[in-house]
């Protein structure tokens, strides 16, 4: 038997190996334990994560693919994490199943593993735990779903969500005819089918170099999703010939290519927080600050759903990733390679884009700096992050006064009943990793209806949390440090003075140092803060990182490699 990782387990006549073997032996071929791979599938399919339901079926693809390699499939179950359902945040578990899927990996005999997520956490918790592992792997991103109608439009899963629900509480929309709408959402398999987390993170994986080429993007629906979850299974038998493995793939230079794509697709913001954590597990140098420098000038290319107007279906059918990125070519590092060891740039072949109203050209931009923008000031200082591909132009520079809420209950509250104008700065804290905890995505707050009625429909706001990558408007998001870290967002009171300068890279409050240092944090934000006094949370809240590294535990920060010391007999 060869020297593979899984002959440790399997090779020899002794006691151990014969359990290993014996108990494996339910329908196996003969050969199965000769000395060819043994692949983990990764599956985080799951009825509680509705987009990730679908990933049984690709797993079967991946299997066929496998076997035809020569190496042996291997389904394995992983925590999966449903953006739509699990309370209080499924950032709170990110970590949580990176470490568990990084434990199974190494713990078990296998050789390689094949990645399969959709939903918003998956993805980056199956990158982070494979970085730390480092055995070959390779990602089969789930896709979106199709583009579902309502009343002869196209409805944007999550953005819309958003704006009907403020268009009941103006007044211009039935209570009745928004619950219609529910059903024509969710048309088919697949995540989200807008520019958000999902399909950000799905197409990062991609330009990260760790997916087959061409395949991120491909909705969940279509069949070319299954012919290349079947490829996948053959090209990880070869990733695994050749030892390659994610920390030969994901180089300072991929993931600066995954922030050039950001920005020219209006990408989530959220995946400044997962790209920053994954980069922490492979000791790779990156930081907030690159994605201002990489990114702010990239032009916005692609017209979806929260910048824009179209979906991710119009994205794959006007030329998908490749188009997009054959616009800025030559911004990407030339010598990051992908999963098939040849350079991202080289695979993009002749990709051009097939509808100019989806997929702009680089000389006819949708926006020019159209990257995520990094704040910094007295009420940030360790740094913001604005979208302003996603905010209103005439807020980007704003002076106003603040409205404070001490936390999510506060908001929920008073947000009906406030005295505001559209000048005001709504202000929620206690919503970053320690506070809440977990960072949900609450910081894109419900306007005043007293505001809706006068037709307002953004305003600046500003929060220690996140906010889903399907939202829009003038939000300022990973305020660091959080409140509940001690960050002078904690001392900020309703009718401060607060400046917004998106130019300049600043978010300040108007007051005098010392007026500041003299303050005490507002008792009701502290009485909020969570506490938890057992299990996860409490590990999480005493261990979480701030959300401009990234928000991962401080022991998980780094990689432990495959190797197991111990016989288990």
């Amino acid at each position: 038997m060869s020297g593979s990782r899984s002959a440790q387990w399997y090779a020899g006549a002794d006691r151990n190996a014969y359990i290993h073997r014996a108990w494996m032996r339910r329908g196996l071929p003969s050969g199965a334990f000769d000395g060819r791979p043994h692949i983990a599938i990764a599956n985080t399919a799951s009825d509680l994560t509705p987009c990730n339901m679908h990933l049984d079926e690709v797993a079967e693809h991946v299997k066929h693919g496998v076997w035809e390699a020569g190496g042996v499939p291997l389904n394995l179950p992983v925590i999966s994490l449903g953006e739509t359902n699990v309370r209080p945040t499924a950032m709170l578990w990110r970590n949580m199943a990176a470490m568990a899927i990084e434990e199974m990996l190494r713990a078990n005999p296998i050789d390689g593993v094949v990645l399969l997520g959709g939903c918003d956490k998956t993805i980056p918790a199956l990158l982070m735990a494979a970085a730390s592992v480092d055995l070959p792997a390779v990602v089969v991103p789930g896709g979106p779903m199709l583009t579902g109608h309502f009343r002869g439009m196209p409805l944007g899963c999550g953005t819309d969500v958003w704006k009907l629900s403020e268009e009941v509480r103006a007044g211009t929309l039935s209570q009745a005819d928004f619950l219609r709408s529910e059903s024509s959402m969710i048309r088919s398999k697949g995540h989200c089918n807008t520019m958000g987390t999902a399909s950000t993170m799905g197409l990062l994986a991609e330009v990260l170099g760790m997916t087959l080429p061409g395949l991120a993007g491909t909705p969940a629906a279509d069949s070319r999703l299954l012919e290349g979850a079947h490829e996948t299974g053959r090209l990880i038998a070869e990733m695994i010939s050749a030892e390659r493995r994610p920390s030969t793939v994901l180089t300072r230079g991929s993931f600066l290519n995954a922030i050039v794509a950001l920005a020219a697709l209006g990408g989530s913001t959220n995946a400044v927080v997962h790209l920053l954590a994954i980069a922490g597990r492979l000791g790779v140098e990156l930081t907030q600050d690159d994605f201002d420098r990489t990114g702010s000038g990239v032009p916005l290319l692609v017209d979806l759903q929260p910048a824009g107007r179209y979906l991710m279906e119009d994205l794959f059918r006007a030329g998908g990733l490749h188009a997009v990125l054959g616009e800025v070519r030559d911004l990407l590092d030339p010598h990051a390679i992908t999963v098939t060891g040849r350079p991202l740039v080289e695979q993009l072949g002749d990709a051009r884009i097939h509808d100019r109203e989806i997929i702009r050209p680089r000389a006819e931009p949708l926006r020019e700096d159209a990257g995520i923008a990094v704040l910094y000031g007295n009420l940030a200082p360790d740094g913001a992050v604005i979208k302003p591909a996603a905010a209103s132009p005439h807020l980007l520079s704003h002076r106003g006064p603040a409205v404070v809420f001490d936390s999510i209950e506060d908001l929920h509250a008073r947000i009906d009943d406030l005295d505001v104008t559209a000048d005001s700065v709504l202000i929620l804290r206690g919503c970053g990793p320690k506070g809440y905890p977990g960072m949900p995505e609450v910081s894109n707050m419900p306007l005043p209806p007293k505001l809706l009625a006068q037709g307002v429909r953004d305003m600046v706001r500003i929060c220690d949390g996140r906010m889903s990558g399907t939202a829009y408007g003038t939000v300022v998001l990973h305020v660091a440090p959080e409140a509940a870290a001690g960050g002078p967002l904690g001392l900020v009171r309703t009718g401060d003075p607060i400046v917004l300068d998106v130019a300049a890279r600043r978010l300040d409050i108007d007051l005098p140092a010392e007026e500041l240092a003299s303050r005490e944090p507002s008792p009701a934000m502290t009485e909020a803060f969570a506490r938890p006094d057992r299990g996860w949370q409490r590990l999480y809240v005493e261990t979480v990182r701030q959300a401009n590294t990234g928000a991962d535990l401080d022991f998980l920060v780094g990689s432990s490699g495959d190797e197991v010391a111990r016989e288990s007999h």
